[in-house]
């Protein structure tokens, strides 16, 4: 089985104010699926009122991430499934429930790690 990355910028997500409650419900009973189901890994979005820093091999710090490199904010689901075609049902009830589309990868899984 591998794991997919399942995720969306948060530019996407285009919801009026008074829908929001509504999408973190459904959001949340997807992942509640995703449990049930025995193939979730983790969920969550990047927090976007703390700003990256850049470390450097040497542990030097900078504010900022890579700055040739669109930021990374967004929500994130990462799924353990057996096919392609799982994920990309996984990924459309996922984007149902947010109301955007969603990226699909698969991770290059390290067997070390």
């Amino acid at each position: 089985m591998a794991k997919y990355l399942i995720s969306f910028p948060s530019a996407a997500m285009v919801v009026p104010e008074d829908a929001l409650g509504a999408v973190g419900r459904d959001a949340h009973a997807v992942i509640e699926e995703a449990k049930a189901a025995g193939v979730y890994i983790f969920a969550g979005g990047i927090d976007e009122g703390v700003p990256p820093v850049l470390v450097s091999a040497d542990g030097a710090v900078a504010d900022g991430g890579y700055p040739w490199a669109p930021p990374i904010n967004g929500g994130f689901t990462v799924l353990e499934l057996p096919s392609r075609e799982e994920a990309v049902a996984w990924a459309a009830r996922i984007a149902s429930a947010c109301r955007c589309s969603q990226e699909l990868r698969v991770f290059g899984l390290d067997p070390q790690s």
